[in-house]
């Protein structure tokens, strides 16, 4: 018999859970999204950090494998992608 995948982030069936907040946290919460807007905003919340934490394990792994990242290599690049005229490499 066949099982079936579990759903991945953002999937399935919606699900009531309890969590517990400082009541601070609840507070500015209810004032960014309103009593009907927290859970759709803990929901991507949640969703990003997930993202976020598979990508730094992806990292983890590459640098694992291939040794940590040249961080000149990373600015120069990162100089192209934002239009940069003079990025690192040109400055003297």
């Amino acid at each position: 018999m066949a099982t079936t995948p579990e759903p991945a982030p953002g999937e399935g069936p919606v699900r009531p859970v309890s969590v517990s907040l400082h009541e601070g946290t609840i507070a500015a919460l209810k004032a960014r999204t309103g009593k009907r807007g927290m859970s759709a905003y803990v929901e991507a919340l949640i969703q990003r950090q997930l993202e976020r934490d598979r990508l730094r394990e992806l990292i983890e792994d590459a640098e694992a494998e291939h040794g940590p990242v040249d961080q000149a290599a990373v600015e120069v690049k990162r100089a192209l992608l934002r239009g940069d005229a003079a990025g690192p490499a040109d400055a003297a």
